[in-house]
């Protein structure tokens, strides 16, 4: 599946302030994702939708696993993660194999992710945020 470049810019420039700025409450599935330029070491924060789990978050990559805040994460190993309104430390960010993912979503998700076929996923493992955070 490849996003056009028309539909990625209007996301950028549009879409994901609007994210960001619903992202910051503490519902729904969106997050903030605090990341490093891998080569400026600028800070950046990325509006995503995130899925809590067990071991941490997982991430459907619906642009592909080439995005650069996915890479500058891949490339530092860690990240940080806003989520409901509590901050966590990702200390390891893998690859998910979509047969893992896609059972872990709630159901509306796995239906059109399954439809649309995507098939990069990763998971955010790390702490969780201190207690009276």
């Amino acid at each position: 599946m490849k996003i056009p470049g028309e539909v990625r810019y209007f996301n950028k420039r549009y879409l994901n302030p609007l994210v960001g700025r619903i992202a910051r409450s503490s519902r729904g599935p969106f997050c903030i994702i605090h990341h490093m330029g891998r080569r400026t070491g600028k800070p950046y924060t990325t509006p995503l939708i995130a899925f809590s789990t067990t071991f941490g978050f997982v991430i459907a990559l619906t642009y592909g696993p080439e995005v650069d805040w996915y890479r500058n994460i891949k490339a530092a190993g860690h990240c940080q993660i806003d989520w409901h309104g509590k901050v966590y430390r990702i200390l390891k960010v893998e690859p998910l194999d979509r047969k893992v993912a896609l059972p872990l979503l709630p159901w509306i998700f796995r239906t059109v992710l399954s439809l649309v076929g995507l098939k990069d996923f990763i998971q955010l493992e790390g702490q969780s945020p201190p207690q009276g955070y």
